[in-house]
């Protein structure tokens, strides 16, 4: 089966288009998202703010192809993906979308150039180009003397850049986060959120970042925050 077709342009690698998300709670329903919209275009890095409840973490969902909206368009790379089969919905997302979440979740019994690697043998790359990715990855985020240390025996900070590199491994075209340094001491989240911002620059994906760190928040392209089940474009 080949991967999915990668259109040029000048086109979002991320369009929500009108994202409506409720659940039920009791006899009653909680709206979460109402009509949420966003564009976001190769290269650039968005970040997404709002108080805790706000439904960020479904919108991540949603965009990274974890969740369905209840109605509205999530369009990746010009394809909609809110009414694609699920066969097409798991392909899309192991390979044109990467995830950074608060807490690494990297494979204790592996090195970290093996956390790299795995997700590239999944998507039917060859070992010896997994490697290579995955040892240059590594390299680029300062790793490189600790590519076969397992995470029990790495730092806080180098953990979360493993799982940066683990998330760039198969070159998707988007990048979500989900308080990626959340975990981390301040100086040392600074340190990871440069280096993650470079390497998504470099790399030419769009990235929507979950964050409650203004600071942080305000040295992307954009902010947008959440409020009232919509996306409301912070002005600087």
């Amino acid at each position: 089966m080949s991967e999915p077709t990668r259109q040029n342009g000048n086109g979002p690698a991320l369009a929500l288009r009108a994202i409506a998300r409720s659940y039920r709670e009791g006899p009653s329903r909680l709206q979460v998202l109402d009509g949420a919209a966003l564009d976001i275009h190769p290269g650039e890095v968005v970040a997404l703010i709002g108080p805790s409840g706000s439904g960020k973490s479904t919108l991540l969902h949603i965009a990274g192809l974890l969740e369905k909206p209840d109605s509205g368009a999530v369009v990746i790379g010009g394809e909609d993906m809110a009414a694609a089969r699920d066969a097409r919905r798991t392909r899309v997302r192991r390979l044109e979308v990467g995830f950074v979440y608060q807490f690494h979740h990297l494979l204790p019994e592996f090195s970290a150039l093996e956390n790299v690697l795995l997700p590239q043998l999944i998507a039917n790359r060859s070992r010896g180009e997994g490697r290579k990715r995955a040892g240059d990855l590594l390299d680029r985020l300062g790793l490189a003397a600790r590519a076969r240390h397992r995470p029990a025996e790495l730092s806080g900070g180098e953990q979360q850049r493993v799982a940066i590199a683990r998330a760039l491994a198969n070159r998707p075209r988007l990048l979500l986060a989900d308080e990626p340094t959340g975990n981390l001491d301040p100086r040392t989240a600074g340190h990871v959120h440069e280096e993650l911002l470079h390497l998504v620059r470099t790399e030419g994906l769009a990235a929507l970042i979950a964050t409650h760190n203004l600071e942080l928040a305000s040295g992307m392209d954009r902010i947008v925050r959440l409020e009232n089940g919509r996306l409301v474009e912070e002005r600087r």
